[in-house]
């Protein structure tokens, strides 16, 4: 079953503009980003935003006491929330309190659940942060989200076409412990005639997501594709995506083995030794992540 020779920036337009009434963020997430990209914004615009969704302010505030930021006694006041994280930090919360709705869509298949999908961006949104951490990149909650957001992709093909999810799914011929036989994204492009890569990034341009977070989505299975100074939160996934596959039981379909690429960890300068340690620490972070998610 292949497309033929339909382009491909028509098909992903395609889905995009049939998921959008579906796919889309909730109006304060969306005034937040706009707040974030703007120089001239202060914490007190950001505050006078959040303020009005009570649900967002708490949630803002459980992240903040969490563990995952390890700030010293119990802050109770936005503004001092604000403060504390930084306007871009308050952004990527926003952002991932939003995804969790997304990645709804009950089981496709014995090999595929949407929830499934979710465990595993929460794994490896772990992980990245975890590997930004260890290069000391002053990037975790980029690192974090773009963990979160990397297989967004895969929601936009739920969401537009399941049944070709499903062949999808079924053409990958996936072992008893979930291993696929066959490579996703050339199955995608047999059957889709474009990638959740592709998916992904067009989705993160209709949100007007940071150019960092579509570079994420677009290859964080060929990091090195993109231009050097653009490669380091694509890389962080890369190796994030098969740290957090090698020890959940969540998605793992678009990866048929979990080597990893040296030239990748050369170009971030990522020790075998920082590898261990973070493969060890990363259930009990996980945890600690999951419990701040919920």
């Amino acid at each position: 079953m292949s497309v033929g020779t339909t382009d491909k920036s028509e098909i992903v337009a395609a889905a995009i503009n049939e998921i959008s009434h579906i796919a889309t963020l909730p109006e304060v997430t969306l005034k937040i980003i706009r707040l974030v990209e703007d120089p001239s914004s202060t914490a007190q615009d950001l505050h006078k935003v959040i303020s009005v969704d009570p649900a967002l302010c708490s949630r803002l505030l459980k992240v903040v006491n969490s563990a995952f930021y390890g700030l010293p006694g119990q802050i109770g006041s936005i503004n001092r929330a604000i403060v504390l994280l930084g306007l871009n930090a308050v952004k990527n919360i926003a952002i991932a309190a939003s995804l969790a709705k997304l990645f709804r869509g009950g089981e496709l298949s014995p090999q595929f659940a949407a929830r499934n999908l979710w465990d595993h961006s929460i794994w490896c949104a772990t992980a990245s942060k975890m590997v930004a951490d260890a290069l000391k990149l002053g990037l975790p909650d980029e690192a974090f989200l773009s963990g979160l957001i990397h297989d967004i992709g895969v929601v936009v093909e739920m969401q537009y076409d399941r049944h070709k999810l499903i062949d999808v799914i079924q053409d990958l011929e996936i072992d008893g412990d979930g291993v696929p036989a066959k490579n996703m994204l050339e199955v995608e492009e047999t059957i889709f005639g474009a990638t959740h890569q592709d998916f992904g990034a067009a989705l993160c341009e209709k949100w007007r997501f940071p150019k960092s977070f579509a570079y994420v989505t677009g290859h964080h299975h060929n990091p090195l594709e993109l231009p050097a100074n653009n490669r380091t939160l694509a890389s962080i996934v890369y190796v994030a995506d098969r740290l957090a596959a090698a020890d959940e039981s969540g998605f793992r379909l678009d990866l048929p083995n979990l080597d990893m690429d040296p030239s990748v960890l050369e170009e971030l300068g990522l020790t075998q030794s920082q590898l261990d340690q973070i493969a060890q620490d990363l259930p009990e972070q996980v945890q600690e992540v999951g419990e701040m998610m919920s």
